[in-house]
């Protein structure tokens, strides 16, 4: 996709209402640090679209991007940041559980996790969340660039095997400094968009 225009349209933090859109949604989860914003800004081809931070834990609120006004990159608060106090932790994940619950909008979920380490008690416990709202995430290794080539295959094979995925689940490692994995994520995305124009 050509990306003519992209902003951050919508803020919504824990005492806000969620808003209700009419475009496509597609949600980004993840851990803090896992590399969210990094893989927005490398979507949208723009550097600091989305706030990147060495601090864990920058994203507090979910943000909505509308992209060309026809869908909008849903980024998520970023879990299981250590630093955050446990009633911070239960608020961002009710914030997480209430939007996963009412959009009417969100056609699939994209859930990062660092191809470097098997996945946390924390991803396994998100990945088995979205599966129980009904969606079939779809799997970003990112921060593919730190692995030797030879090791990918054993990395993705961890992560399948430590998240105990569905059979049939999409996994693509993602580098944000080298973009791979960019064009395959933008193919998905377009395909959600296709059925909705279609299902119009």
């Amino acid at each position: 996709m050509k990306i003519k225009n992209v902003e951050l349209e919508i803020v919504c933090g824990i005492t806000s209402k969620l808003s209700e859109t009419d475009k496509v949604e597609i949600a980004f989860a993840g851990k803090s640090n896992v590399g969210k914003s990094s893989l927005i800004n490398a979507l949208m081809n723009r550097k600091a679209l989305a706030r990147t931070s060495a601090t864990p834990g920058k994203t507090q609120t979910i943000n909505f991007y509308n992209v060309n006004d026809v869908m909008y990159l849903v980024d998520l608060p970023g879990y299981g940041y250590a630093k955050v106090s446990e009633q911070e932790k239960i608020k961002w994940g009710q914030l997480i559980e209430r939007y996963l619950n009412t959009s009417k909008q969100l056609k699939a979920v994209f859930l990062l996790i660092d191809i470097r380490h098997d996945p946390s008690a924390n991803d396994k416990m998100m990945y088995e969340w979205i599966v129980a709202q009904g969606y079939h995430p779809i799997i970003i290794a990112t921060k593919l660039d730190k692995l030797k080539r030879s090791q990918v295959a054993k990395h993705v094979k961890m992560i399948k095997e430590g998240l105990k995925l569905l059979p049939g689940t999409t996994v693509i490692p993602f580098s944000a400094e080298t973009k791979q994995g960019r064009e395959e994520i933008w193919e998905l995305m377009e395909t959600y968009l296709q059925e909705e124009t279609e299902v119009e």
